[in-house]
């Protein structure tokens, strides 16, 4: 009797850990793993190391669990008062904040670990990239642009897998870095817009609050920035024509999230904020193409 209760537990226990670090929702890594396939993709010449390849993407899961992991320690006095959030496991009273630091460090150690099978390059992008997932957490608390921040941490995969693969940084990197931060501040702000109501009567600050009654408008100018940046690495590197395909298919996902929101509707908010996974796959797969055909 007493065994079965313990394993019980160990299994709750075990599934509140595996919710802290967001892996019951995959989204967050595919979000964060696109832009470090199209830089290794591009980086590789559509050849990438598979050594590299294994690195970069494992350090993608490991991070971002690390960085659900962390955000849900610095919420914890919000997360309660949050419709979408209050079933959080450190919010719930499941996992203890101590716990949850705990959880951050191992997570930490474990993608510092694989990085060190990299270049000596790659091994020192990843410190302050560790340091921009710890802190994007707090960054609501004092500025309107957290949403920028997370671009910042997101996209630091790029100039890691083009280090990695290289052991170089070029210009088309910092392009399709500053692509992604774009991004991010495109779907993280769609985001944002479900908590808004939320986050004003708590006080935190988000670009949903910021662009306010103009939100839609400032997205679609993003959008529509993004994709020029994209245009223009496809031409800097001589891509062939199904890069260009990918880039018009995705195009027609953002078209389709501006009418997911334009109502503001919570739902449809959130709906736009998960069809970006489908923007990301089909830019890549425009790439993988291209560089297949070439």
């Amino acid at each position: 009797m007493m065994s079965t209760v313990n394993f019980a537990f160990n299994r709750d226990r075990l599934g509140h850990y595996w919710r802290l670090m967001r892996f019951d929702k995959p989204i967050g890594i595919l979000l964060l793993l696109w832009p470090a396939l199209w830089a290794l993709w591009i980086a590789g010449a559509g050849k990438p190391d598979p050594l590299v390849l294994i690195v970069i993407v494992s350090g993608v899961v490991m991070m971002r669990a690390a960085g659900c992991v962390i955000n849900d320690y610095a919420d914890r006095d919000f997360d309660p008062h949050v419709e979408r959030t209050q079933q959080r496991p450190i919010a719930a009273g499941w996992v203890s904040p101590k716990e949850a630091l705990v959880l951050f460090v191992v997570l930490c150690l474990a993608s510092f670990g694989l990085v060190c099978l990299l270049n000596g390059l790659t091994i020192a992008l990843s410190v302050p990239g560790a340091f921009l997932a710890a802190s994007y957490p707090f960054m609501k608390r004092f500025t309107h642009l957290p949403q920028a921040y997370l671009g910042v941490a997101f996209g630091w995969a790029v100039p890691m897998s083009f280090a990695a693969q290289t052991n170089a940084i070029p210009l088309v990197a910092w392009e399709l870095f500053i692509a992604t931060v774009i991004w991010a501040l495109v779907y993280d702000t769609m985001y944002a817009m479900v908590d808004r109501d939320d986050d004003l009567k708590i006080g935190v600050k988000s670009t949903a609050i910021l662009f306010g009654e103009y939100d839609r408008h400032i997205i679609g100018g993003l959008q529509v920035l993004m994709l020029l940046i994209l245009v223009v690495i496809g031409l800097q590197l001589g891509l062939a024509m199904p890069y260009y395909v990918g880039l018009m298919l995705a195009a027609g996902f953002f078209v389709y999230q501006q009418s997911l929101i334009a109502h503001r509707v919570k739902s449809k908010c959130f709906k736009a904020f998960l069809n970006n996974h489908w923007f990301g796959a089909t830019v890549f797969a425009g790439l993988a193409v291209s560089y297949w055909v070439m």
